[in-house]
C-alpha cells in the first residue's frame, strides 16, 4: 500500500500545514475504510492512496490530493458531508462532491453517446481539479482491472478508451492518455494489441542501435555549437496509437517512422530552433514532415518542433524538439498549471468554487460553440513586467484563463450561468435510469427520448417518468432529466405521436410502425423561361 511519506514525496516542497493536512486525511480515510476490500482481496483504501500519490506526482495541490485520498468515502457512507466538512473544510467537500456526481455517469459502448458524455463531464465539472481527481482515479482501477469481473471488465475498458483517455488528451495531459488508452488495449482487443506489441518490438530493435548512435552524434553537433544545457531520449510510441496507424496505413510497417523518437530537450525557444538547425544540416529531412508546434500551438497547449529526418544509422526518424517547460506541459498538461498557491486565494467566501470556472470555455472551442455576439476578450496578463524568451508564442487562450481566478461570486455565477446557457443552446442531455447519456435536440419529448434507446422501446411506449414522476408524451425534456420509459407488449404509437417528435429518427419509426408513407420532399416545378426568353428577344435593341 503506497504510504503516507510516498505521497509526501512526490509533493512539491509541502508547507508544513499542507503536510499535515494530507496526514490527517490520510489517517483519516485509512480509518473510514478499514472494513472494505478491492475485488483483488486488498484493502480497499490502497487505491485512494494511490490515486493521491498520482495527484501528487501531477503536482496539485493539497486539497485535491486530500480529495483524493477520501473521493469514495461519502459515497460509500463511511463518513457524511458534516464530517469532511468538519475536518477539512468545504473546498475539500465540493472536490469530493464533484468526483462523486461525474462516478454516476455511465458509459455502456454506444458509440453516439460517447461525445455526449465527454461533453456532459465537461461542462458539469465546475472545477478542472475535479477531472483531474477523475483521471487518476480511473488510472489506478485500470492499472488492477486484472481483478475485476470477466463480465465488467469490456465496459470499463471501452469506457476509459473513449471517454477518459480522449478527456485527458483535451486537458494536455499526454502520459496520461497513452497510459490510459494502452491498459485499456489489450482488455478490448487482445490479439490487435499482441500485434502492435511484435511490431513495436521488431521496429525497435531494428533502430535502437542505430538511434543510439545518431544520439550520440548529435550531442557533439550540439556542443560544438555552443549548446550546453540540453538532454536527449528516445520516445517509443504507445501500443494503441501504434494500432491506429497501422490501421490507416493498411498494416504497412514500412510506412511507419515514428515508432521510436529521438527527443532533444533544452531551456529556450531559441535553443529550439538553434537544435533543429544542426538536425537539418547533418541529416537530410524529408519534405513535408516538418511541423512547427511551437509557432501554432495545438488545441490542448501542446508545443514541439517535428521532424523526420533520413540518417545512414537509423534509416528514417522523427524527432522532437522542445523547451523543458513544453516538456512538462507535454506530459501532465493542464495540472502543470495549476498551482494554486501561485493563483492566490480569493477573498470571498466559498471561492474555492470560482477556481478555475474560466478554463471550460477555451478547453475544446469546437464543443461549445460559442455565440458569435459573445465577445471574446484576452485574459488579463497576471504579470506585465515578466519577459518572455525571444520567439516564444503565447499560450492558448484557455490555458493562459487559468490564471484569471475570479474574487467575485457574481461575476463567476454570471459568465457559469452564460456558459451554460450557450453550451447547452441546442441539446440536451439526458440521463437513462442506469445512468446512461441521450444527447437530444433541444425540445425533445419523452417520445424521442425512447425511439433514441430502441425502436421497439419506442414502438411499446405506453408511458414516461421524467425524475420520478408520470408525464405526458409531449413533455419537453431538460437538461440532466432522469427518463424512465415504460412498455408494455400491446403498446403502439398514435398519428398525435408525429406531431409530438422532434427527431426525424422519432418520426420514421412512427410511420414505419402506422405503416405510413414517407412524406415525398417537395420538388419546386422548375420555371418555364421559354416564354421569358421570347419576351427579351423582343425588347432586344436594334443594332
Amino acid at each position: 500500500m503506497t504510504t503516507v511519506k510516498e505521497i509526501l514525496a512526490e509533493m512539491k516542497s509541502p508547507s508544513p500545514a499542507d503536510a499535515a493536512l494530507v496526514q490527517k486525511a490520510y489517517e483519516f480515510g485509512l480509518n473510514a475504510h478499514k472494513d472494505d476490500k478491492r475485488y483483488s482481496g486488498e484493502p480497499y483504501f490502497v487505491h485512494p492512496a494511490a490515486a493521491a500519490k498520482i495527484l501528487a506526482a501531477l503536482g496539485m495541490d493539497a486539497s485535491t490530493i486530500v480529495a483524493g485520498l477520501l473521493h469514495d468515502a461519502i459515497e460509500d457512507g463511511k463518513v457524511t458531508d458534516e464530517e469532511v466538512t468538519k475536518e477539512f473544510g468545504p473546498e475539500v467537500l465540493f472536490l469530493i462532491q464533484g468526483v462523486t456526481k461525474l462516478g454516476k455517469h455511465k458509459y455502456r459502448g454506444a458509440e453516439r453517446h460517447a461525445e455526449s458524455l465527454r461533453r456532459l463531464l465537461v461542462a458539469t465539472s465546475a472545477d478542472v481539479r475535479v477531472l483531474i481527481i477523475k483521471l487518476a482515479d480511473r488510472y489506478h482501477n485500470m492499472t488492477t482491472i486484472e481483478h475485476v469481473p470477466k463480465e465488467k471488465q469490456r465496459r470499463i475498458a471501452l469506457e476509459t478508451l473513449e471517454i477518459y483517455a480522449p478527456l485527458a488528451d483535451r486537458l494536455g495531459m499526454g502520459r496520461m492518455k497513452r497510459d490510459l488508452e494502452d491498459l485499456s488495449f489489450p482488455v478490448i482487443d487482445p490479439d490487435a494489441y499482441q500485434h502492435a506489441f511484435e511490431v513495436r518490438k521488431l521496429k525497435s530493435k531494428e533502430t535502437e542501435a542505430g538511434l543510439l548512435r545518431v544520439q550520440k552524434d548529435l550531442q557533439r553537433e550540439f556542443a560544438r555549437k555552443g549548446l550546453r544545457n540540453f538532454r536527449t531520449e528516445i520516445r517509443m510510441k504507445g501500443y494503441w496509437s501504434l494500432h491506429q496507424k497501422l490501421k490507416r496505413k493498411g498494416d504497412d510497417i514500412t510506412e511507419i517512422h515514428d515508432i521510436a523518437a529521438l527527443r532533444v530537450i533544452v531551456q529556450s525557444v531559441d535553443d529550439c530552433y538553434t537544435v533543429l538547425g544542426v538536425i537539418h544540416s547533418r541529416f537530410r529531412p524529408l519534405p513535408g514532415e516538418f511541423k512547427d508546434y511551437i509557432a501554432f500551438p495545438k488545441p490542448n497547449g501542446y508545443q514541439s518542433l517535428h521532424t523526420t529526418v533520413l540518417s545512414q544509422e537509423a534509416g528514417v526518424v522523427e524527432m522532437q524538439v522542445r523547451t523543458e517547460d513544453m516538456h512538462r506541459r507535454a506530459q501532465f498538461g493542464i495540472a502543470s498549471h495549476m498551482s494554486y498557491k501561485q493563483l492566490g486565494k480569493a477573498a470571498s467566501k466559498g471561492a474555492f468554487e470560482m477556481l478555475s470556472l474560466s478554463w471550460i470555455r477555451g478547453l475544446v472551442p469546437t464543443l461549445l460553440n460559442f455565440s458569435k455576439k459573445t465577445p471574446v476578450t484576452p485574459a488579463p496578463v497576471a504579470d506585465k513586467t515578466m519577459k518572455k524568451p525571444a520567439g516564444t508564442a503565447p499560450l492558448p487562450y484557455w490555458l493562459s484563463e487559468l490564471a484569471d481566478v475570479h474574487t467575485t461570486l457574481a461575476e463567476s455565477s454570471e459568465f457559469v450561468e452564460r456558459l451554460k446557457e450557450d453550451f447547452f443552446s441546442h441539446r440536451v442531455f439526458l440521463f437513462t435510469p442506469k445512468g446512461d447519456v441521450i444527447d437530444l435536440p433541444m425540445h425533445s419529448t419523452p417520445i424521442d427520448f425512447a425511439y433514441a434507446i430502441h425502436s421497439d422501446l419506442g414502438d411499446h411506449m405506453v408511458g414516461a417518468k421524467v425524475n420520478g414522476k408520470m408525464v405526458s408524451f409531449d413533455t419537453p425534456l431538460r437538461n440532466g432529466d432522469i427518463v424512465d420509459i415504460m412498455k408494455r407488449d400491446s403498446g403502439k404509437p398514435t398519428a398525435k405521436w408525429l406531431d409530438m417528435a422532434k427527431t426525424s429518427v422519432a418520426r420514421k419509426h412512427i410511420r414505419s410502425a402506422l405503416d405510413l408513407p414517407e412524406r415525398a420532399p417537395v420538388v419546386q416545378p422548375k420555371p418555364d423561361t421559354r416564354k421569358l426568353r421570347q419576351k427579351l428577344q423582343k425588347k432586344k435593341p436594334k443594332a
